[in-house]
């Protein structure tokens, strides 16, 4: 019992860490049937930007405060990346999602290469807020204030999301694009300009997931392959364009994640947690839920 309640904690924040990236994804690959491989380098610039800013931030007497500072820098530059590709290349595939895919890695590789031009090959080291360093016992279970404040920052950006879309004339707009584009289009709504908001968003939402993930580790040119593929997942296994799918399969593969390598090895839960994963979708092949749609007949 006792293993079992130390391992929670972990898979919690596995399950926040893949909930903020696959966020991003639910709507560029839900709404615009986009496989974006580069999603995983917006992650990348996401965490380089926390590592830009730790200088200007500490000249201004802010040492160790840069992962708070980068979250919304973060989210612009990110955006802006994503915005770039949308305009620059990706408009002219839509509806050809396996050309998206090759497209989107060939950027991605490029990327990569960009971030070690820069930066060079070796990983860097972002310094955490001092008030994000240990952690606390409760009822004997150790429990690391980062992995708090990833889970926090991960529920702060589902709820804002959700607001956006309910609340918001762009966020309904997006929904009425994901149920039927052509509908849509037919009711005067500019799908092009929806596109550009939903890539920007998507892509910012990368980006912070970037921020988060320098809490947990170093920053390399590598850094959003390691969660690309589990960030796909996350979005097929919870449903196409679904928000609380998501949010549902997030937490369960970061749990299972857990406790499955607590139990045998990294490598051997990956496999494991996929297998799962694939046998779920054979059983229900939507996802957890389904985009209710309006057809034009």
């Amino acid at each position: 019992m006792h293993a079992f309640l130390n391992q929670l904690p972990i898979g919690l924040a596995i399950g926040a860490v893949l909930l903020l990236i696959a966020l991003g994804l639910t709507f560029t690959f839900g709404q615009m049937g986009v496989i974006n491989m580069a999603h995983g380098e917006f992650i990348m610039a996401g965490a380089y930007t926390a590592y830009m800013v730790q200088a200007p931030v500490a000249a201004l007497g802010l040492k160790g405060q840069a992962v708070p500072v980068a979250l919304p820098v973060a989210f612009v530059v990110a955006g802006t990346m994503g915005l770039i590709l949308e305009r620059a290349l990706i408009r002219r595939f839509y509806g050809r999602p396996l050309d998206t895919l090759l497209l989107t890695w060939g950027v991605s590789l490029v990327l990569q290469q960009v971030a070690r031009d820069l930066f060079g090959a070796p990983n860097v080291q972002v310094v955490a807020p001092d008030w994000l360093v240990g952690g606390n016992e409760v009822f004997g279970v150790r429990i690391q204030y980062a992995r708090v404040f990833i889970l926090v920052l991960a529920l702060v950006c589902v709820v804002a999301i959700r607001v956006y879309l309910d609340r918001t004339r762009q966020g309904r707009r997006m929904q009425a694009v994901m149920q039927n584009r052509r509908l849509a289009a037919c009711s005067g709504i500019d799908t092009g300009r929806v596109d550009q908001r939903t890539f920007f968003i998507g892509s910012g939402l990368a980006g912070v997931a970037g921020v988060a993930l320098t809490l947990v580790g170093p920053v390399g040119p590598s850094l959003g392959t390691y969660y690309i593929v589990d960030a796909f997942l996350v979005v097929v296994a919870g449903g196409l364009g679904r928000l609380e799918g998501a949010v549902i399969a997030a937490f369960a593969l970061g749990l299972m994640n857990s406790y499955l390598e607590y139990w045998s090895d990294a490598s051997l839960a990956k496999v494991l947690v996929f297998a799962v994963v694939i046998g779920f979708l054979q059983l229900r092949p939507q996802g957890l839920f389904v985009l209710r749609s309006r057809a034009l007949t």
